[in-house]
């Protein structure tokens, strides 16, 4: 399984998050840490930010169940 790097403007865009709500998210414990790529450079697993995202659903909505066909039941 391939490792997929999000950008900081990916993350905005995938979350609706600004930048500064994504910092102050990471300072509060409540979203993943980036990654260092280089002295001026971070990035995010996608990984870890489609779980955040999953877990936000869930907590609005409540668990879903997806069925074979992608859809819920």
């Amino acid at each position: 399984m391939a490792i997929t790097i999000l950008r900081r403007r990916q993350v905005s865009a995938r979350t609706g998050l600004s930048r500064s709500s994504i910092y102050a998210k990471i300072t509060e414990g409540t979203f993943p840490r980036p990654i260092a790529l280089g002295a001026r450079a971070v990035g995010w697993l996608e990984d870890e930010v489609e779980a955040w995202l999953t877990a936000r659903v869930e907590a609005t909505r409540g668990p879903t169940t997806e069925g074979a066909d992608g859809h819920a039941d």
